[in-house]
């Protein structure tokens, strides 16, 4: 038996953007290749273009670079409108508006203290920092209850 030493080339995996009329042009080629009845893929068919354009002389694969547009890279900006999709409503649990209101404003009143002075904050301690959170917590808590009961 003879061991075979071939190892399989190593893929690199890509993206890129094309414009829609250069995109539509690989169906057709793959439904050219299958009318000669051979069957090809996408990336198939963009290798046996670079194979191609490596077997031209200079000036042919000049030209046929020239005859390329350049492109903005990066994703398209999105101007062009996505065909819509159906989408079924999703079903949400139905809430009062006063209630989730309440909750919102009993939230943000006693949160956060008046905004001290910069000269006042830079003389905190540490200590004194922390314990100011939990304190500030403590005050939210019971407002949050209140509004949910």
């Amino acid at each position: 038996m003879a061991s075979q030493n071939t190892k399989k080339p190593k893929l690199v995996r890509d993206s890129f953007t094309i414009p829609k009329a250069e995109f539509a042009a690989i169906e057709t080629l793959k439904t050219r290749a299958i009318a000669l009845g051979t069957s090809v893929k996408k990336s198939e068919l963009l290798r046996a273009g670079l194979m191609a354009l490596q077997g031209l002389n200079d000036a042919a694969f000049k030209a046929a670079l020239a005859a390329v547009p350049t492109l903005k890279t990066g994703r398209p900006t999105g101007t062009e409108k996505k065909p819509e999709v159906a989408k079924t409503p999703a079903v949400k649990p139905v809430a009062k508006p006063a209630a989730k209101a309440a909750v919102k404003v009993a939230a943000k009143s006693p949160a956060k203290p008046a905004a001290e002075p910069a000269a006042k904050t830079a003389t905190r301690s540490a200590a004194q920092k922390v314990a100011a959170k939990p304190a500030a917590k403590k005050a939210a808590a019971p407002a949050k209850k209140a509004a949910t009961a």
